[in-house]
């Protein structure tokens, strides 16, 4: 029996749809623990690829024959063998085209809706690594936030588009992803925006993107308003599109909120973030559209695969949002801190423009799930 290919995009879909899948994970057990594949009606077999060294015989009865199966590693050459060992066992089965890599860089373009005079808002789902950015067109120009290193992704869609990029932002310096904004800038002679209090140490120019800031998309006017609101990063500033959309980058989320500690300042950092959180964002309609940098589990995605909900809801339903007492939000705070994304230091200088590792090592520093919410 021949072994077929599965792709990060025809994954992409069954997690989507809620489809059934079967996934045999031979990765180290404490990689899958730590990161793995998620799907609603997913089902999990890990058995680390050297376990089956000798012959997949002992696994065989748990592989079930009446559904998709799909084998999984981190870069996609012990999965084709073990894939062939079951084929030729007699089973019909997949490996993951990329492996976990593929995972980690694939990117769901998604429309989240229309704009009031013309455009639209789309969402760039980094299915793998739960980050979000985003494209907002208009009359043939297109703004892009917090884009990923995957610029092509980016750059391809806006010329299937017939648009422009002309601005390109991100609401804070990252530190679990290295942003592709500069790159961006550079390849469409966009203007390049980023907060400057979190640019203090960058070695490249920039826009300073500061609180009341408003940029024009296209000829009609959709105006994208700089609100600063710091606690995240003592730069992080939120967007409003449109009297629409808000754009929390990673301060709010849909299930939790922003960590404050990755520059190792979360003792100060939590008092901004409160502020933000129960002032700022108070201050602002609650029917705006909140569309956060990224999710914690695929249980956050729309049925239509998009990320999004009213303020509203959020300030009823996101515990993060419910703490009345102050020093009780400290404690929920920093008592609850995940631990530190990997590489989150290497990151952080990449994006100031410090360092300029190469695209291998860029993937390797990437590796794992987002960790920047409060648990």
């Amino acid at each position: 029996m021949s072994v077929n290919e599965m792709t990060a995009k025809e994954v992409t879909k069954k997690v989507l749809n809620k489809e059934q899948l079967f996934i045999l994970d031979v990765r180290n057990e404490s990689d899958f623990i730590d990161w793995k594949i998620e799907g609603a009606n997913f089902e999990y077999l890990n058995v680390p690829y050297f376990d089956l060294l000798d012959g997949v015989e002992g696994i065989l009865d748990k592989i079930p024959s009446n559904k998709e199966v799909l084998v999984v590693c981190a870069k996609e050459g012990s999965s084709i063998m073990v894939a062939e060992m079951l084929s030729d066992a007699g089973l019909a089965v997949s490996y993951f085209k990329g492996g976990m890599k593929a995972w980690s860089e694939y990117l769901e373009p998604v429309k989240v809706g229309d704009l009031t005079n013309g455009g639209h808002v789309y969402q760039f789902v980094r299915i793998g690594k739960g980050c979000l950015s985003y494209m907002i067109v208009s009359n043939g120009e297109a703004a892009i936030i917090d884009a990923t290193r995957m610029t092509d992704i980016y750059l391809d869609f806006a010329n299937r588009m017939g648009v422009k990029i002309t601005h390109v932002f991100d609401t804070h310096l990252h530190a679990d992803h290295i942003s592709g904004g500069r790159n961006i800038s550079q390849a469409t002679n966009a203007t390049y925006w980023l907060p400057p209090k979190d640019a203090t140490e960058v070695t490249f120019k920039y826009q300073p993107l500061e609180q009341g800031t408003v940029v024009n998309i296209g000829h009609t006017t959709i105006e994208i308003q700089a609100i600063y609101s710091p606690g995240h990063t003592i730069g992080s500033t939120s967007f409003e599109i449109d009297g629409k959309y808000l754009l929390t980058g990673d301060i709010l989320f849909i299930d939790s909120i922003g960590r404050p500690d990755l520059a190792g300042l979360a003792e100060d950092w939590v008092v901004d973030l409160r502020e933000t959180l129960y002032e700022r964002y108070r201050e602002l309609s609650d029917d705006l559209i909140v569309l956060p940098a990224h999710f914690m589990n695929i249980a956050e995605l729309n049925e239509d695969g998009t990320v999004s909900e009213k303020l509203a809801k959020l300030f009823i339903e996101n515990h993060g949002l419910n703490i009345t007492d102050e020093a009780e939000f400290r404690r929920a705070v920093t008592g609850n801190l995940p631990p530190q994304p990997n590489s989150y230091r290497e990151i952080r200088e990449t994006n100031m423009g410090k360092t300029y590792p190469d695209e291998e090592t860029q993937r390797e520093m990437e590796i794992g799930p987002n960790r920047c919410a409060v648990r």
